[in-house]
């Protein structure tokens, strides 16, 4: 559950997420998928992995100064257990690669741009989550 959710922030979140994306799109001609960012970076060796390496940067130091800034955004503990985090973070990759693309690539980029593909996958990624979570949290009882 959501505690103080402040949605000023997340509006402004959301803009310069949206912002980024579609420099990205105007300067590079590239999606901003985050998994395609990350996989061209360590496995293409060519010229055009230092936007990608300078995106992953910015990801990483800027929730690095958010942490260091304004502590109280992290205040989060997880009560789930490593296994399940690990299994559901390979689970994801799979599906991201099956699907040919990412929750960022398909939601923020593809949306936008009236993708059929894109709102197939997004509808998929949340039906999926929400039946994974039900199905752990209350037939199972895998909190």
């Amino acid at each position: 559950m959501v505690e103080n959710f402040d949605w000023i922030s997340g509006l402004i979140g959301g803009a310069i997420i949206g912002l980024a994306a579609s420099l990205l799109l105007l300067i590079k001609g590239k999606v901003f998928g985050i998994t395609g960012i990350l996989s061209g970076a360590i496995f293409n060796e060519r010229e055009d992995s230092h936007w990608r390496i300078a995106i992953i940067f910015g990801l990483i130091f800027g929730a690095w100064l958010v942490h260091t800034f304004s502590s109280d955004y992290f205040q989060y503990e997880f009560k789930g257990k490593t296994w399940m985090m690990i299994l559901a973070g390979f689970l994801v990759g799979f599906g991201t690669r099956l699907g040919s693309g990412c929750t960022s690539g398909h939601g923020i980029c593809g949306l936008p741009r009236f993708s059929i593909r894109s709102l197939v996958a997004v509808l998929t990624f949340m039906f999926t989550g929400a039946v994974t979570v039900y199905i752990f949290r209350h037939v199972l009882h895998l909190n």
